[in-house]
């Protein structure tokens, strides 16, 4: 009985260890979290976000808060939450990717809303770096699952601290050039580091997909914003990063109000780099 109690405990663990399995590719990000989301239902959101996450893991509740700090004294959530990627992609290489979609949580009141979370490897296996949910109304538009692909396989084979410090500078010096440009020429700068298929996440709305749709929205109710970066992170292939930080937004409406954001950046093939996906959060002061 001893040992298939122990034969049990291994299969389970090579079977969890399987299921992060990091191979490089956008398809075994996406088996990750469906198999995080499944954890979730099974164990409760605690357990599973410490099995899934990264030492390091910032959880965004509305506030960053590292992942093991959040969950230390706190029980199982009482509500069920279950949530579907509908855009997925992986760097090329292997080591950072992302997956955002809609969220619900049951309760007396149903909770509807969009996710971001970002992922890095570890080991082989997917592991959270960041999570972040914001709330909107019942999702009505129907996002056609769009799971991409690295067009190839490339990392450095060694890369020392200078080369990682001096990757993540391109990024720093790219937000604050974007954050000097809204300043200077207003919202539409966004519209030059948007892709073109690049996503919003917004509290209170439906994910927003399309640079034009994204812009005609900041245009249609934002004045002002002011972005105060305070981390950030760099696939070792330099094609895909995120940043996170405080927005201030002034409104037309003449009101101030601040957000927790996190951006997702992707390197163009002119060597520029674009948002990919942003997503904010109310921020607690």
């Amino acid at each position: 009985m001893k040992h298939l109690f122990t034969t049990a405990i291994a299969s389970l663990l090579a079977l969890s260890t399987f299921a992060q399995k990091s191979d490089g590719t956008t398809k075994s990000l996406v088996n990750a979290e469906k198999d995080f989301a499944k954890a979730v239902a099974k164990n409760g959101d605690k357990e599973a976000f410490l099995e899934y996450s990264l030492g390091s893991a910032l959880v965004f509740r509305p506030n960053p808060v590292n992942v093991k700090t959040f969950y230390a004294n706190k029980a199982n959530s009482e509500n069920g939450v279950s949530w579907t990627p509908n855009l997925a992609k992986v760097s090329r290489s292997g080591d950072l990717g992302f997956t955002t979609g809609p969220y619900e949580v049951d309760g007396t009141d149903k909770k509807y809303g969009q996710y971001l979370s970002i992922w890095k490897s570890e080991n082989g296996k997917w592991k959270l770096a960041i999570d972040l949910g914001t709330e909107s109304n019942k999702p009505l538009a129907k996002f056609t699952p769009q799971f991409i692909e690295p067009k190839d396989h490339v990392a450095p084979k060694f890369l020392n601290e200078k080369e990682v410090k001096a990757g993540k500078e391109i990024i720093l010096t790219t937000e604050k050039t974007l954050n000097t440009l809204l300043k200077t020429h207003g919202i539409a700068a966004f519209g030059g580091f948007l892709t073109n298929d690049a996503r919003l996440l917004f509290p209170g709305n439906e994910a927003i997909e399309g640079k034009g749709k994204i812009v005609a929205f900041y245009n249609g109710m934002v004045s002002k914003i002011n972005l105060k970066t305070t981390g950030v992170d760099k696939a070792i292939g330099s094609d895909l990063a995120y940043t996170y930080g405080v927005a201030t937004i002034d409104y037309k409406a003449d009101l101030r109000e601040s957000f927790n954001y996190v951006f997702v950046y992707e390197k163009a093939a002119d060597a520029s780099w674009n948002l990919i996906v942003q997503a904010f959060v109310p921020a607690e002061r």
